[in-house]
């Protein structure tokens, strides 16, 4: 009852904050105080329950209600609500093996290229069954110009964690007949003084105007001078004008109204410091750039990974480090800049809430903030030929299409004044930040109606839905607290909940005991199921690849069967419910047709954009 009162306390938590104050940044000092040390709480509390689920899943601990420590710790830790989650090193001694457990919370098998972070580079990755696996090691970078590298390693490999469960990888040192993680090559460009070549390291210097990184599906050209993304050419051959542009407005708004005066202004000169990381499975490239200021208030990093026909292969992962402080910045709205060549004709989708898409359109006759729109988890432009250019974002932001081609994305701002609506403070409550996008380029495979002449909001691509998925429900690992001796015999450990993956287009929406403390003896009499799971349809565009061109094997157009949905368990007594769960009655839902035989055979079909609700029991398989 303990784990139960605690993640009930979490969801009533994020349920506050999820309050409008919480997400806009439009909250008084005292609540945003009160907000975070709430959520960090939560988290805290939540990585300490999930340790303990470890445990048990995997057969490592049988006693689910033991009270000792944990014997995994969550891998990034955040010291308090407003710092940066740090990884947690991997020590990696001589002889010892350092077990690492990833959890897939997606409804789908994920094939994907992670990291942890370890503090030397001569390691060794293996699987859960002690099979030796490729993997590439580089520096740790950080937002510091006299000091880019941090001094531990990052070490990248390609993992596959079956639907909703985990799998266990170990990081060696010493484990005979298995190759290193193989180093990195680097290159360097700084104009103002020499970049360290740290070892093992291969390190060059940037020859020529431009530099390249690329993967079996992409080539990506950058401005060595200015750090910044020029272009990028797909392995078809059609090449994409992407140029990069880090600006900032100067606004006399408040926490309520954005009030630019005039355009937005480029911050980024010539010069500056350039990392490019070159491996098999990740390549970097890590801009420091020159500014008008002592200290930059952005520096960023552009990736590529090589993981094999994975939906990470074909997207491109920016990450801003964003320090917008200091008396320097105040009236100060920082964006990023993506100017294509899409002829979008300055209209734009952005999502509402990550459920549906929205028509935006930019109108010369209302001012430039008129045209700036919600953002909370994608933006894409489509041009008329169908090209899309998509933007998918970790959190929750401002967009506009101010010219032709042009995607722009608000990352952070710092005002002085009180706009007089209702806050009576101005947003000076800055911290540092990482802003992360993934960026895809898509085209069409059928034919597709104008976005211009078309009135009705479009929708995603299925490989869009995928990597919007993959960046909002990330991988979690957990490194084991107590390195083991090599030669200590390890079980293999995995665990998977389901029989089969889910389609590609279905999403468990939620997946709970909905009154935990009141399931006393006498509610079990009463018949009442005790589990709910509610399942989301996405709709996804059709004139794009149907199976999102990776491991897509279904989507939901037939009958899922809930009563085969999980591999040792049996589903009893289901039946649909109402969203709220207090109506069971089919006939007055309107689920009639639908829903007729659930409680006999299991078969649910849900149409396009629908998210219904189940409540069943679940019994060991005999």
């Amino acid at each position: 009852m303990r784990y139960a009162y605690k993640l009930t306390a979490a969801r009533r938590n994020l349920a506050l904050f999820q309050h409008h104050d919480g997400v806009t940044g439009t909250a008084k000092d005292h609540v945003v105080l009160d907000y975070g040390t709430r959520m960090h709480t939560s988290l805290q509390d939540l990585q300490i329950f999930m340790s303990k689920a470890i445990e048990v899943l995997l057969g490592i601990r049988q006693e689910k209600y033991d009270q000792t420590p944990a014997l995994f710790d969550p891998e990034q830790v955040r010291s308090k609500y407003d710092a940066l989650p740090m990884h947690r090193a991997i020590s990696a001694r001589k002889g010892t093996v350092q077990s690492v457990v990833l959890f897939n919370p997606l409804e789908q098998t994920r094939e994907e290229v992670v990291m942890v972070v370890v503090s030397r580079p001569d390691v060794s990755v293996l699987d859960s069954n002690w099979t030796c696996v490729q993997s590439q090691v580089s520096p740790e970078l950080q937002h510091d110009e006299s000091k880019i590298f941090t001094g531990r390693h990052r070490i990248h490999w390609k993992a596959s964690i079956p639907a909703m469960g985990l799998q266990t990888y170990y990081i060696a040192n010493g484990f005979a007949g298995c190759e290193k993680a193989k180093p990195a090559k680097l290159k360097f460009f700084s104009k103002l003084s020499s970049i360290p070549c740290l070892a093992p390291y291969a390190c060059s210097n940037v020859e020529g105007d431009t530099v390249e990184i690329l993967n079996r599906h992409q080539l990506l050209t950058f401005d060595v001078k200015h750090g910044l993304l020029q272009k990028v050419i797909h392995k078809n051959g059609l090449q994409n004008v992407v140029v990069e542009e880090i600006a900032l407005y100067s606004s006399t708004g408040g926490a309520y109204l954005f009030l630019p005066d005039g355009d937005a202004q480029p911050i980024i000169k010539s010069g500056g410091n350039l990392v490019i990381s070159e491996g098999p499975l990740m390549q970097e490239v890590y801009s420091y750039p020159k500014t008008s200021w002592e200290k930059t208030p952005v520096s960023h990093s552009t990736r590529i990974y090589n993981g094999g026909n994975t939906v990470q292969d074909f997207l491109i992962e920016k990450e801003y480090h964003v320090e917008l402080l200091g008396k320097d910045f105040n009236d100060r709205e920082l964006i990023v800049r993506y100017k294509t060549d899409t002829n979008n004709k300055r209209i734009f989708y952005s999502d509402l809430n990550g459920f549906q898409m929205s028509r935006r359109e930019t109108y010369d006759k209302i001012p430039l903030q008129g045209n700036y729109y919600p953002m909370p988890s994608l933006a894409f432009m489509q041009g008329s030929n169908g090209q899309r250019f998509s933007v998918h974002s970790r959190q929750a932001l401002g967009a506009a299409s101010l010219k032709e081609g042009w995607l722009e994305i608000m990352l952070d701002r710092r005002l002085v004044r009180d706009d007089g609506r209702g806050l009576g403070q101005g947003v000076m409550d800055n911290r540092v930040m990482n802003v992360v996008f993934h960026i895809l380029m898509e085209s069409n495979i059928s034919s597709t109606s104008d976005p211009v002449s078309n009135p009705l909001p479009l929708s995603p691509s299925l490989l869009s839905h995928r990597v919007n998925a993959q960046l909002n429900y990330p991988l979690h690992a957990f490194i084991a607290k107590k390195p083991q001796e090599i030669s200590a015999p390890t079980h293999s450990r995995s665990f998977s909940p389901l029989a089969a993956p889910l389609p590609c287009d279905l999403h468990i929406v939620s997946f709970k005991v909905p009154r935990p403390s009141k399931y006393s003896q006498q509610q079990q009499q009463l018949g009442d199921p005790r589990l709910v799971l509610m399942l989301h349809r996405r709709n996804w565009d059709s004139s794009y690849c149907k199976k999102a061109r990776s491991q897509c094997t279904a989507v939901a157009d037939e009958s899922v069967n809930l009563f085969n949905m999980f591999k040792d368990l049996t589903v009893l007594n289901a039946r649909a419910t109402s969203l709220n769960l207090l109506h069971d009655d089919t006939e007055m839902l309107g689920y009639t047709e639908q829903f007729g035989d659930v409680a006999r055979d299991g078969r649910v079909i849900i149409p396009p954009m629908e998210i219904q609700a189940y409540k069943f029991e679940l019994r060991l398989r005999q």
